[in-house]
C-alpha cells in the first residue's frame, strides 16, 4: 500500500511546470525574457512602462527578485527569430511576446518554456492556443481582438464620412495575421457595402508610397489594425493621412493620440500591466495549458476632434455621444 502511495505520488509530481519548478529553487533568482517588437524600450513607450509597473506593483524588482531579459527586434522578422532563440537559449523561466507578431516567433523556438503572449488578435486562428479557456501546449496571455473590432471600425468610419464607399487597409505583409487582417476586412467592408483595397507597407518609404496609390485609387479612408510597424511610425502615418485628406481609423489610444480621426480598441497599456499577473502565476507554479487567455473587459471608442477639424469632417453628435472619449 505504502509502494502503491508513492508511486501516486511520484507520478502527480510529473504534472507540476517543470520550468517553474527550477525558478522556485532557493537562491535562484527567476529570468523572464521578453521579446518586444519595436527597436527600444524608449519606442515602445507606455507598453514598457505598463509591463514593468505591473510586475513592480506584485513586488517583482528588477535585478532584485527578478531578472529581465529585453529583446528589441526593431520590426525585423530575422532578428524576431534569432532574439526568440537567444532567449531560449538563456534558459529563462517565462517567455513574453508582446505585439501581434512577435507570438509565432516565441511559440515556434520552445515547446518547453512557458509562454505569456500580449495583444494577439486570434490566438486561436494563430495556432497559439486549441481554446481560448484551456489553451493546452505551453502559451497563454492576453488578446486585443483586434480581428473581431474590424467591422465595427468600419462602421464608425462610414457613419462618420457622408457617402464613403470606398476604403482602404493598410498592412505590413511581413507579418502573419497580414492575411487574417485582410480576409476580416474584406467580410466586414461586403456587408456594409464597402469596396476595400489592401495596401501594404513595411517601411517609412513604403507607407508614403502606399499613400500616394490609396489616393491614385480614389480611396475615401483607411483603416489600420495592431501592427508594430504602425505602432512604430504612428505620428509618420497620421501626418500622411491628414496631407492627402484620408481619415484615419486606428486601434489603441496610443496611435490615436498620434493623430488619427477616431480608434475602437482596448486599453493596450492596461493588457500590458495584466502580464504580469500571468508571470507571478506561472513562477508560483501554474500551468500555461490551463491559465485561461483573457480577453478584453472594456472596448473604448476615442475620437480626435483636432484631426477632423483638419480634414474638414464633422462628427455627427450620436457618435460624440457614444465616444468614450472626445480629444480635442
Amino acid at each position: 500500500m505504502k509502494r502503491r502511495k508513492f508511486i501516486m505520488l511520484l507520478g502527480g509530481a510529473a504534472v507540476v511546470w517543470p520550468l517553474v519548478v527550477r525558478a522556485q529553487q532557493i537562491g535562484k533568482i527567476p529570468r523572464i525574457g521578453v521579446l518586444w517588437h519595436a527597436a527600444s524600450a524608449e519606442e515602445e513607450g507606455p507598453y514598457f512602462r505598463g509591463l514593468i509597473e505591473g510586475l513592480t506593483n506584485l513586488g517583482y524588482i528588477d535585478g532584485r527578485n527578478i531578472i529581465l531579459e529585453h529583446r528589441f527586434p526593431n520590426e525585423t522578422p530575422d532578428r524576431f527569430r534569432s532574439m526568440a532563440v537567444e532567449l531560449v537559449s538563456l534558459k529563462v523561466d517565462v517567455l513574453i511576446g508582446v505585439g501581434s507578431q512577435t507570438a509565432p516567433y516565441v511559440k515556434n523556438a520552445t515547446t518547453t518554456i512557458p509562454i505569456i503572449f500580449i495583444f494577439s488578435p486570434d490566438p486561436i486562428a494563430t495556432k497559439l492556443v486549441t481554446s481560448l479557456a484551456r489553451p493546452g501546449g505551453n502559451a497563454t496571455g492576453l488578446t486585443n481582438f483586434a480581428a473581431d473590432l474590424i467591422g465595427k471600425r468600419l462602421q464608425f468610419l462610414k457613419e462618420t464620412i457622408p457617402g464613403l464607399s470606398r476604403v482602404a487597409l493598410l498592412v505590413n505583409p511581413n507579418t502573419q495575421v497580414a492575411r487574417l487582417y485582410i480576409d476580416v476586412t474584406q467580410a466586414a467592408a461586403a456587408k456594409l457595402d464597402l469596396i476595400n483595397h489592401t495596401f501594404e507597407a513595411q517601411t517609412r518609404d513604403e507607407l508614403e508610397q502606399a499613400f500616394d496609390r490609396m489616393v491614385q485609387s480614389g480611396m475615401q479612408a483607411v483603416t489600420i489594425n495592431s501592427e508594430g510597424v504602425a505602432f512604430q511610425h504612428k505620428e509618420f502615418i497620421a501626418k500622411l493621412a491628414v496631407a492627402r485628406r484620408l481619415p484615419l481609423s486606428v486601434w489603441s489610444r496610443e496611435t490615436l493620440e498620434a493623430g488619427a480621426l477616431m480608434s475602437y480598441g482596448p486599453d493596450q497599456v492596461a493588457m500590458c500591466r495584466r502580464a504580469a499577473v500571468f508571470v507571478d502565476k506561472i513562477l508560483k507554479g501554474a500551468n500555461p495549458a490551463e491559465l485561461p487567455v483573457e480577453e478584453p473587459t472594456k472596448v473604448e471608442f476615442l475620437i480626435n476632434l483636432k484631426t477632423a477639424k483638419a480634414l474638414g469632417i464633422s462628427i455627427p453628435y450620436r457618435l460624440l455621444a457614444t465616444a468614450n472619449e472626445v480629444i480635442e
